[in-house]
């Protein structure tokens, strides 16, 4: 299970993959669990372990494949292609768009269990 750290619980689990993929303990091509492995292995619901695989996907740490599953990854591997600049300015802005839009959710999250706690001590 997640831990309660104040931060969401697909971040936990992500972080945790992101560590374990950096440190060399998953290596690129290895098979990352299921959806319903992530559920039973961390206790979470399948929207987080939808959340958590999606977010390996978005920070380069995972590439999945429709019917085979998710497997490891490392960031920027495969993309040697020269890019434009407008390309790369438009990627830097949708980067920073993501990061906004997962602080918010984070900070929802945060507030949404503030709210469950206080409904539940009164």
């Amino acid at each position: 299970m997640a831990d309660f750290t104040g931060r969401a619980a697909y971040l936990q689990i992500a972080d945790d993959f992101k560590r374990r993929i950096r440190d060399g303990e998953l290596t690129p091509g290895d098979k990352l669990p299921s959806e319903s492995d992530l559920m039973a292995q961390h206790s979470v619901s399948r929207t987080v372990a939808r959340q958590a695989i999606s977010r390996l996907r978005e920070d380069g740490y995972a590439i999945s494949h429709q019917g085979k599953g998710s497997f490891a990854a490392l960031p920027g591997e495969g993309s040697s292609a020269k890019r434009s600049p407008e390309f790369e300015q438009i990627t830097e802005y949708l980067s920073e768009v993501r990061r906004d839009v997962r602080r918010l959710a984070e900070r929802m999250d945060q507030l949404e269990d503030l709210v469950r706690q206080q409904a539940q001590g009164q």
